[in-house]
């Protein structure tokens, strides 16, 4: 596989989780650097890339709300956005037919959150045939407190998705490796 059958996905990098209680700019400051380097990296490869947002009919990720736009201070000229009503960014957004338009046959994940609308992504694209690189330093999230009240910190939750899409549904892969990946023509896999 090359940079020409490859598309990075960005998805839900928008201003709509600032406004969550669960917020830290602290938590999302590496957040910002790696997925810049991603983006960068990508526009500089050629690689397509599509930005997708989470829109809800109120709160936050709705429209209305002046929200859903690109998360400060990440910059992005994308080649394609679109608008997801579900975690999967595959579904309802016409996504999948930008991808089979432009023969992509890898897609490079990134975003908000790491166990939700990216986890839901990946596993979705692998299920439809689609080699994943799985960038978890590209991805944000935030502690949650489970049912019987144990607190996971990010790092927990980026462990716990790695483990579970690793050789599974995805490569799990840092920021420099998806890129050279794309551009690796020999289609041979690294290493994980």
């Amino acid at each position: 596989m090359s940079a020409r059958d490859t598309a990075l996905l960005v998805i839900d990098v928008q201003e709509s989780f600032r406004q969550r209680p669960y917020w830290q700019e602290a938590e999302a400051a590496p957040f910002f650097d790696r997925v810049q380097s991603l983006i960068d990296g990508a526009r500089a490869a050629g690689i397509p890339i599509a930005q997708i947002f989470h829109v809800d009919p109120d709160g936050p990720f709705s429209k209305a709300s002046g929200h859903v736009k690109l998360l400060a201070p990440v910059r992005i000229t994308p080649d394609a956005v679109f608008e997801k009503p579900r975690h999967s960014a595959l579904v309802g957004s016409g996504l999948d037919v930008w991808l089979v338009a432009k023969g992509v046959r890898r897609v490079i994940i990134c975003g908000i959150r790491t166990e939700q609308c990216c986890e839901t992504t990946t596993r979705h694209a692998s299920d439809l045939g689609y080699e994943v690189d799985y960038v978890t330093e590209a991805t944000l999230t935030f502690a949650m407190t489970d049912t019987k009240g144990r607190t996971w910190s990010a790092d927990d939750i980026r462990a716990r998705t790695e483990l579970v899409l690793a050789g599974r549904f995805a490569t799990i892969t840092s920021v420099e490796q998806a890129l050279a990946r794309a551009l690796d023509d020999t289609g041979k896999r690294e290493a994980a």
